[in-house]
């Protein structure tokens, strides 16, 4: 075997004292970074686009809160149905509310009545009568979709009818165009 030409070095082999020196300098090292830690970062905020929440949207008119054309006597004011939305296009619903007097007897008959309520205003308002109470209809199925008023009316084929029984069922829609609600007929009038 040969021997090496350099002696030994005395740093190559690690003695006690060279691992306090190490651990002495590292714990050095630890100390004064916590001592030197740089300012608290702050976030400014960058110029960019600026986006505004869009408004709540409108709570649609409340029937409760309304008056409706109808003399119940010494019963009261029934809504038997409402459904609301954007009828006119605004961007605010309306509300169509279906009502009758609650008579203890018999079938009394519906009214339905477009309600609005102003911007700003608290108090809604009646703006249209769909079907008039004095036509002696009732409503079946409603509806409020995409703009237009659905329902089912039962009616009567003739005065000789008795209240209880309605003999005609028509589909009818209706729609605002032109600054009033145009009444359709779909499906016809039929017999019950």
């Amino acid at each position: 075997m040969q021997s090496s030409a350099v002696p030994e070095l005395a740093h190559t082999h690690a003695r006690p004292i060279h691992w306090v020196a190490t651990a002495t300098a590292v714990a050095g090292v630890v100390a004064l970074s916590s001592v030197l830690q740089p300012g608290a970062a702050t976030a400014a905020p960058t110029p960019g686009p600026q986006t505004k929440s869009a408004p709540a949207p409108a709570a649609p008119p409340d029937p409760a809160a309304v008056e409706f054309p109808l003399d119940c006597g010494p019963v009261k004011l029934v809504v038997k149905k409402k459904a609301s939305g954007d009828l006119d296009g605004d961007g605010r619903p309306e509300t169509v509310a279906v009502v009758h007097c609650d008579a203890p007897m018999g079938t009394p008959p519906d009214g339905v009545y477009v309600l609005t309520q102003a911007a700003g205003s608290d108090t809604p308002r009646r703006v249209a009568t769909l079907v008039d109470p004095k036509d002696r209809t009732n409503v079946d199925d409603f509806a409020v979709r995409d703009g237009d008023v659905t329902a089912t009316l039962l009616g009567y084929s003739s005065a000789d009818v008795p209240s209880c029984c309605p003999d005609v069922r028509e589909s009818v829609k209706w729609r605002w165009e032109n600054g009033a609600f145009t009444r359709s007929t779909p499906a016809g009038a039929e017999s019950v």
